[in-house]
C-alpha cells in the first residue's frame, strides 16, 4: 500500500498491552518511532519485564477499581483495547463500560493535546442478520450469549461504546470507536482454538445458519489500519467497522488448517453459539485502508508459527 500512513512521534498509551491483540500492536508501536506506554493490572513483575525489554513502557491500571495513578500525562493518543470477558455482569460493566469512560476522564485530566482515543469495540454488538453485512447504523443485539463463557460480552460492550461516546461529547476529546471483528495472528486467534480442537478431536461447533462467517483481520493489518482509523477520531465519536477485507467462515479455516496439517475437521451445528457477523467495511474502506494480509497467508503463518509440528503440508 504505497503511502500509507505511519504514527510515529507520538507519546501514545495502550491498555490491555499483556494480551493478545494489543500486546502485539504497542511493540509495532514502539518499534516504529512512538513513545509507547503500555498499561494492563501488571500483577507479576515478568510482565512488566516483557514490556520493557520490547521497548514499551509499563503502566499499571484497574480498570474495575478506577485504578489509574501511573498513567501519564501528555498523551497525544489512546488505544484502548483492554476487555474483560466475564461472567458477572457487576464486574463486566465495570470494566467494558465504567471502566472505560473513567480511563477517557483520567487521561483528558492529564493531558492537553490528546488528538484521538481509540475505542475498541466488537462487532459483538450486532444483532446477527443471517448473513448480511452490518453496517454501523444497524440493529445492536445479545449476539454472544449463545457462546459459553460469554453471558456479558456483547451488552457490557454496547454499554461502553454508550459511556465512551457520553464521555467523549462531555469532554470534546476526538474519539473513534472501532468495532472489531475476529483478530488473529502468527500465535493467537480463535482459529488456533479450533486447530486444538481437531488435533484432540473434537468437533468444532459452528452455527447451524451455516456457513459461519466473519472477517477476519490479521496482527499485522491491526497494526496498520490504527493510522486509518485515527483519522475518523471526532466529537461526537465515530463508530466504524473493523476487519480484515475477505469474508471467512469457521468452516473455511478449519478446513485450510485440515490441509496443512493432515487433520480432519468434523464440525458440530449448534444454536449455542455465535451466528455469522459480517461487518460492512465501507466506512473503513473510506478511510483508504485495505487490508494486506490474505486469509490463506495469515492461516498457513498461524499454523507454521504456533504449531509447526503439525505441518504436513507448508503454507503455500
Amino acid at each position: 500500500m504505497a503511502g500509507a500512513p505511519v504514527l510515529t512521534g507520538r507519546r501514545v498509551l495502550v491498555t490491555g498491552a499483556t494480551g493478545w491483540v494489543a500486546g502485539p500492536l504497542a511493540r509495532h508501536l514502539a518499534a516504529t518511532g512512538n513513545e509507547v506506554f503500555g498499561a494492563a493490572r501488571l500483577r507479576d513483575d515478568a510482565d512488566r519485564a516483557a514490556l520493557a525489554a520490547d521497548g514499551v513502557t509499563p503502566v499499571r491500571i484497574d480498570l474495575a477499581r478506577g485504578d489509574f495513578d501511573e498513567i501519564p500525562g501528555d498523551l497525544d493518543v489512546v488505544l484502548h483495547l483492554a476487555v474483560a470477558k466475564a461472567d458477572k455482569f457487576s464486574l463486566a460493566m465495570a470494566v467494558n463500560a465504567e471502566g472505560s469512560a473513567d480511563l477517557m476522564t483520567a487521561v483528558a485530566a492529564r493531558s492537553d493535546n490528546l488528538s484521538a482515543f481509540l475505542h475498541c469495540s466488537s462487532t459483538a454488538v450486532y444483532q446477527p442478520h443471517g448473513h448480511d453485512p452490518r453496517r454501523e447504523d444497524d440493529a445492536l443485539g445479545d449476539s454472544h450469549r449463545p457462546m459459553p463463557g460469554m453471558p456479558t460480552y456483547s451488552i457490557s460492550k454496547i454499554a461502553g461504546e454508550v459511556l465512551v461516546g457520553h464521555t467523549a461529547k462531555r469532554l470534546g476529546v476526538p474519539t473513534v470507536i472501532a468495532r472489531l471483528n475476529v483478530p488473529y495472528g502468527d500465535n493467537y486467534g480463535w482459529p488456533l482454538f479450533h486447530l486444538m480442537m481437531m488435533e484432540a478431536g473434537m468437533p468444532v461447533p459452528v452455527h447451524v445458519d451455516a456457513p459461519t462467517s466473519y472477517t477476519p483481520i490479521h496482527a499485522d493489518d491491526i497494526a496498520a489500519s490504527i493510522p486509518y482509523l485515527l483519522t475518523l477520531a471526532s466529537t461526537p465519536a465515530t463508530v466504524v467497522n473493523w476487519g480484515g477485507d475477505e469474508v471467512v467462515s469457521i468452516e473455511d479455516w478449519c478446513a485450510a488448517m485440515g490441509q496443512l496439517t493432515g487433520l480432519i475437521p468434523t464440525f458440530e451445528p449448534t444454536e449455542a453459539t455465535i451466528a455469522a457477523i459480517i461487518p460492512d467495511l465501507s466506512v473503513l474502506h473510506g478511510t483508504g485502508f485495505r487490508s494486506r494480509v490474505s486469509f490463506a497467508d495469515g492461516i498457513g503463518r498461524l499454523v507454521a508459527t504456533s504449531r509447526p509440528d503439525l505441518l504436513v503440508n507448508g503454507p503455500n
